[in-house]
């Protein structure tokens, strides 16, 4: 089974509107690998605007949505909203918003399922933070996030796992491709054990984690890593260097 290659971009509360536009130039003049989906995440405000500006293979993605279609939640946005304006993915459960944000893994799957019910394709996101990878809890602390999403999700078809460790998120430091390789193959047994064979063999289980354009090649040759979540080097011309790790 060969599942297509993804690279996601997420801008986090970074940009303008004249930034952005040398990020979408760069990317709308670059050549890309054939076998490659390429997804960008900038912040809410400019979500129209780049989806307007970037060329049509790029989708676009939200960095959140709610878990309900609309009410009294200032400052909320919701899966509708970014259907009415023709975005197709949302990161949901990324460790900037479970830790800062002290979001919960029940509201995180609540999102999940409503996102996908609306028919937007979801980023997942799951990890553990530095001292339960010291402690021996990965694995638990994975399972935890899991259990939780397939308690209110059972068709996977537009979900990408983004396995991102806390520990490397913006710190330069990054899971070795072993150690990368490693979850991501427990990830895959436990979707076979929990959800279904198919859904293991067609789920992409993507990276993140300081990824930069002089480290994405050796974790994309690992067999279970489809991908790679992008933070800071997003924002940086080697984000095309990433896109086309495994050309």
């Amino acid at each position: 089974m060969v599942r297509k290659f993804f690279v996601g971009g997420n801008f986090k509360m970074n940009g303008d509107h004249a930034s952005l536009m040398k990020i979408v130039e760069n990317l709308n003049t670059s050549n890309f690998a054939e076998d490659v989906e390429v997804v960008i995440a900038p912040p809410a405000i400019y979500l129209d605007f780049v989806r307007k500006s970037v060329r049509k293979e790029i989708e676009v993605a939200a960095q959140n949505a709610y878990k309900v279609s609309k009410g009294a939640y200032t400052g909320e946005i919701s899966p509708e909203m970014l259907k009415d304006l023709n975005i197709g993915w949302v990161i949901l459960g990324h460790s900037e918003r479970r830790t800062i944000f002290n979001e919960s893994d029940e509201l995180i799957a609540s999102k999940i399922s409503h996102a996908l019910e609306v028919g937007i394709k979801v980023i997942a996101c799951i990890g553990e933070r530095l001292e339960e990878r010291e402690a021996g809890v990965t694995n638990d602390v994975v399972t935890k996030q899991l259990v939780a999403i397939s308690q209110k999700v059972k068709d996977w078809t537009n979900v990408v796992i983004a396995y991102e460790p806390v520990w490397a998120i913006g710190t330069g430091k990054v899971a070795t491709p072993e150690q990368a390789q490693e979850v991501h193959n427990y990830i895959r047994n436990w979707l076979i054990k929990n959800v279904s064979e198919e859904t293991s063999l067609n789920t992409r289980i993507i990276y993140g984690g300081s990824v930069t354009g002089g480290n994405s090649s050796g974790l994309a040759q690992k067999l279970d890593i489809d991908g790679f979540l992008v933070g800071g080097a997003s924002l940086k011309p080697e984000f095309v260097t990433i896109i086309n790790s495994r050309a």
